[in-house]
């Protein structure tokens, strides 16, 4: 079994989902989070608070916030173990439906 990040992509500018769209996406995310536990795929996940809320190490200096200012950010990742990258599309794509954006798919070393 190979391991496969998937990251979630959200976008730094515009208008949040409305409360009723959020809560149909949460039931989406829920019940794909149920499938990949229940088919044994699930290694790690967790979503991220905003990049306002992160700390920047360098060498020589610490700074807060985000790293680079941009369109998008990471908004939470899934960590998946199945046997092929087409396999890590699927759930990918499946994880792109349920949470309604971008999903990067990356294998570990």
């Amino acid at each position: 079994m190979r391991q496969y990040l998937l990251s979630v992509i959200e976008p730094s500018e515009g208008e949040p989902p409305s409360p009723a769209e959020m809560a149909a996406i949460d039931a989406d995310v829920t019940a794909f989070d149920r499938e990949v536990r229940e088919a044994g795929v699930w290694v790690f996940s967790g979503g991220l608070l905003p990049p306002s809320t992160a700390t920047v190490l360098r060498p020589g200096f610490v700074s807060d916030g985000p790293f680079a200012e941009g369109k998008e950010h990471l908004g939470g990742f899934c960590v998946i173990a199945v046997e092929d990258r087409a396999a890590a599309l699927a759930w990918a794509d499946m994880l792109m439906r349920a949470s309604r954006l971008p999903i990067e798919v990356r294998p570990f070393r």
